[in-house]
């Protein structure tokens, strides 16, 4: 071993002394050992060849491999040299993590140096500013090239693909959203990876991975292109990247998760200028509500003050009925103002503001600046705490239209929502209109949908009875096709429970009455639940009796 090289004993007291001061490896070695030579006597230790100040500037940046964040972090570099080889520059070259992560990045061979942390940050300095002006250069080109829009997805981009990883994440980031999914799962099980896509809000197996190593691979293909750590496993993570598809841009949240097995990932698909296309026709009637609830919709949306309120479970269609009503009322008469988490549709002549909590931007400090804004109406894209909640209802006290969405299983379920988060029932009733819940359900595929008799067996789960209960039904179901992928079902429709107030219930809701006595008196008033809804739609064979089970509770 070299005379400049450090001893077994002098890497294991290292060690020993780093666990005690809770520091790395690396920063105790250093001590009292001057920086010129300090990286000889490490590559010396550890087989590693250090690399020199003029040859690490002329390498390549390759910020797909590690992202400029995560290089910035963990004192990292990717860089490739004249004959396109990859090659890492470490400063760290104790950090474990990062080089097991570094191993299944991209399905290459690595070749590991080692540099200084002084010539590490200045090299990282250096792309820095050269990263900033092509910035710079592509803004005020404004989006003349697709360029800085994210990775172009299309079937040759994804053909000539060499590396393996990378051909199949574009190609289950292409087929997701050819088939209109709105969610990518990736699973992580013994065997490798299973793919499942959400398309019309229910999970199906698109495909799957063999082999944990492959699977290992793709999930840190989409921490690279969400900019995450690749070498952090033990904790989740969230990010969102950007593709080209068709010639639009579409927006990609990413959660990564670590598991048993690994790590999962889900994907959630917005494709904004789809949903804005869309936005043009948005009505009441194209989410496919039936006319009184449409009429009691609009009727709480032309109060002149207030609270609507639409509640139901993630991914229910509680922020596109707002927008449907909001697109409707808006004349360009009112000063509309929303906040939102994230704006999901761009209305034109309405004020969007995206949260960002990392800002400090959240709901409830943005709903405040924007009662300072003059506006008539507000919607606030969720309530998720106290504060929010009675900024929002002393909105609706003083003179403002609020509408915004809590998650709760039903319109009474509401209530006792406000009520734990400490909100005065007095208040709470004095601001709110209406309350709204609402649910997706799937519709037959007219492709081909027929007349079916149900079994017996399904009618008493279903709370029916018998045949003679259901003599007015006209049961129809899909058989699966080409067009509907083989499930029965193409497309999903909106059903909805109206909670009007009026004296008599606001009265009740002050004085806490047990739940049957309020639902009683709503009855007396015309209330229609979401199963009664959902059979409306059995009734007319538009949907079937599992789906219906699927979605709303057997009463």
């Amino acid at each position: 071993m070299s005379r400049a090289a450090f001893t077994r004993a002098e890497l294991a007291a290292a060690d020993a002394e780093a666990r005690l001061e809770g520091v790395r490896r690396i920063d105790v070695l250093s001590r009292g050992v001057p920086a010129a030579g300090f990286v000889a006597r490490l590559g010396a230790s550890l087989g590693m060849a250090p690399i020199a100040h003029a040859e690490l500037f002329a390498l390549a940046p390759d910020f797909a491999v590690i992202p400029f964040d995560t290089a910035l972090r963990r004192e990292v570099f990717a860089g490739r040299d004249d004959t396109g080889r990859l090659m890492i520059v470490l400063a760290d070259p104790f950090d474990a993590d990062l080089l097991d992560g570094l191993g299944g990045t991209l399905g290459e061979a690595l070749a590991l140096r080692l540099a200084g942390r002084d010539d590490l940050a200045a090299c990282l300095a250096r792309h820095e500013e050269s990263r900033r002006v092509v910035s710079e250069v592509l803004t005020a080109r404004d989006g003349a090239t697709h360029a800085a829009d994210g990775e172009d997805l299309s079937l040759r981009r994804i053909a000539g693909d060499a590396s393996p990883v990378v051909k199949l994440v574009n190609s289950t980031l292409y087929e997701a959203i050819q088939q209109g999914a709105s969610d990518i799962h990736l699973e992580c099980v013994p065997g490798g990876l299973v793919i499942k896509y959400r398309v019309d809000g229910v999970l199906a197996r698109a495909g799957g991975v063999q082999g944990a190593e492959m699977a290992e691979q793709a999930i840190s293909r989409l921490k690279v292109l969400a900019e995450l750590d690749i070498a952090e496993r033990r904790v989740p993570q969230d990010g969102r990247f950007k593709v080209q598809a068709g010639g639009r841009p579409i927006d990609f949240r990413v959660s990564i998760m670590p598991s048993i097995h690994g790590e999962d990932a889900v994907l959630r698909i917005l494709d904004k200028e789809h949903l804005t296309r869309e936005m043009a026709g948005l009505s009441l009637e194209t989410l496919g509500f039936d006319a009184l609830t449409r009429a009691q919709l609009r009727r709480m949306a032309a109060e002149p003050y207030g609270m609507l309120l639409v509640t139901g479970p993630t991914g229910s269609g509680k922020t596109t009925s707002l927008y449907a009503v909001l697109s409707e009322t808006h004349t360009g008469h009112d000063k509309i103002v929303t906040i939102e988490d994230p704006v999901e549709y761009q209305l034109a002549g309405v004020l969007q503001i995206p949260v960002n909590e990392k800002k400090g931007l959240g709901f409830a400090r943005g709903l405040r600046s924007i009662l300072r804004h003059d506006p008539d109406k507000i919607m606030v894209g969720e309530i998720r705490d106290p504060e929010t909640a009675e900024i929002a209802i002393q909105a609706a006290l003083t003179g403002h239209l609020v509408f915004t969405t809590v998650h709760a299983n039903n319109v009474f379920d509401v209530i006792g929502r406000f009520m734990h988060m400490g909100i005065d029932p007095y208040n709470l009733v004095a601001a709110l209109n209406g309350v709204v819940a609402q649910r997706l359900i799937r519709v037959n595929c007219p492709a081909c949908v027929g007349d079916i008799t149900p079994e017996t067996a399904l009618l008493d789960e279903s709370g029916l009875g018998g045949p003679d209960a259901t003599a007015g039904y006209g049961f129809r179901a899909g058989a699966g096709c080409g067009h509907c992928r083989g499930t029965g079902y193409r497309g999903r429709k909106a059903i909805a429970e109206v909670l009007l107030l009026n004296d008599e219930l606001r009265d009740l809701i002050i004085a806490r009455v047990p739940l049957r006595q309020l639902k009683d008196a709503a009855r007396r008033r015309g209330f229609v639940n979401l199963r009664e809804a959902g059979l409306k739609l059995v009734r007319d064979g538009l949907t079937t009796l599992q789906e219906l089970n699927r979605v709303t509770f057997v009463a």
